[in-house]
């Protein structure tokens, strides 16, 4: 799905714009994805799981997703660089195709300028579009800045997964499945 362009002003006084990525974002989205994954445990892959990853591969995968009805993605550019993006996909069978997944990555020097509530709020708009009715993400438990903003915006607990997430060094964290009906 093609999502709309849309600007919002963030909280240092800056402007960023939302807007579906393009082929020619490719090679910064994997970059970003990379750095994106190496400043957080939350996250569900490390920096090395993209290294394979290539520029083509990304521009079939934006191209796939600019004409799929199940797919959306957003991402946020400020001062021209993308500073994060949310995904939403949703179920592909006909007795789920009423769920989506939601997925969000910031990178850290944009955390706390309202980026991850205005990705998330869009997405909810752009689900509800989609004909979604109940989206659904996970949320690692130590997540607590996370977790605060999916409450804020309405995801309730339904379940917990425990030893969901096992980092290198033998760390693990449970998994908080969220929902949020629309």
């Amino acid at each position: 799905m093609l999502c709309k362009t849309k600007k919002i002003t963030l909280r240092d006084g800056r402007t960023a714009i939302l807007r579906p990525p393009e082929k020619s974002d490719a090679a910064e989205l994997i970059a970003y994805l990379t750095k994106a994954c190496g400043e957080t445990d939350f996250l569900r892959s490390y920096p090395e799981e993209w290294a394979g990853k290539t520029t083509a591969d990304e521009e079939g995968f934006i191209e796939n997703q600019r004409h799929s009805p199940d797919e959306c993605t957003v991402v946020c550019q400020v001062d021209g660089r993308i500073a994060g993006d949310c995904g939403i996909s949703r179920q592909r069978f006909i007795k789920t195709r009423h769920r989506g997944e939601l997925g969000i990555a910031i990178l850290k020097e944009y955390w706390n300028l309202g980026i991850g509530r205005a990705l998330m709020e869009e997405q909810i708009e752009n689900a509800r579009e989609m004909g979604i009715i109940q989206l659904e993400l996970e949320a690692d438990d130590a997540n607590v800045r996370g977790i605060a903003l999916y409450e804020k915006l309405g995801f309730e607990t339904v379940a917990i997964l425990p030893d969901a997430v096992r980092l290198k060094d033998g760390t693990s964290f449970r998994a908080l499945t969220m929902i949020k009906r629309l």
